[in-house]
């Protein structure tokens, strides 16, 4: 089956970490050391992460580009330049952006917490940036959460991010704490954030109604699967 619309949320793979790790560094350029995706992937079972991808119909190869096996086809050419990196994460050399069947343009990681889901990280391509996709990420992180019956989202955010604030509460979240210098850049504090309640019908309805009204304003997110199995 050939991806018909724009943009695809999916489960991160082995394969998307050069891409990902490019984003991070963009996103958070003071971060060191840079996260260890491949160990969160196949080691930490409290770790899922979600990417959105670009598919690019002008780039070499790309008509082979099939949502039915990421990994194959014209992606395969990215795994010979991350066989070295099988123990860590190395930044490797990538083609240029509009080279490539699949621009990762964002991701958000969330871990299943006995008693929470708590998003650690969400960030967005630079280029890609006031697109709707942070939104996406959003709605998918909290998809999965629902999924993995979780009626608890949590997050930590930057007291001076007003757009990211308003975003969140608009699905909900309420402060509910303070972590102090919580930001090693420059010791900024962050809120504690909270969505509650998620599974309930009155939150599905919400959800559901900001869904459509994204998808009004940005366009149709298809999402691989139908659901985040795994």
């Amino acid at each position: 089956m050939k991806i018909a619309t724009r943009y695809l949320v999916r489960r991160m793979r082995i394969a998307d970490i050069p891409q990902v790790l490019e984003i991070e560094r963009e996103s958070f350029p003071s971060m060191w050391p840079p996260t260890a995706f491949r160990r969160e992937l196949q080691q930490n079972r409290l770790a899922h992460y979600i990417v959105i991808g670009e598919r690019n119909p002008d780039a070499p190869g790309a008509d082979e580009f099939d949502d039915d096996d990421l990994e194959l086809g014209p992606i395969g050419r990215f795994l010979g330049e991350i066989r070295h990196i099988l123990a860590g994460d190395d930044p490797v050399h990538l083609p240029a952006p509009d080279e490539r069947p699949e621009l990762i343009v964002g991701f958000v990681g969330v871990w299943m917490l006995p008693d929470e889901a708590h998003i650690v990280t969400i960030a967005v391509r630079e280029s890609h940036r006031r697109r709707g996709i942070g939104e996406m990420l959003l709605i998918a992180a909290i998809d999965l959460a629902r999924e993995k019956v979780q009626s608890l989202v949590t997050l930590e955010v930057r007291v001076s991010n007003a757009a990211a604030i308003r975003l969140y509460e608009k699905y909900g979240f309420e402060e509910v704490g303070l972590r102090p210098r919580y930001y090693s850049d420059n010791r900024e504090d962050a809120y504690i954030l909270t969505a509650g309640g998620i599974t309930s019908r009155a939150y599905t309805e919400r959800l559901d109604a900001l869904r459509e009204d994204h998808s009004e304003r940005f366009g149709e997110f298809d999402s691989l699967g139908g659901g985040w199995h795994g």
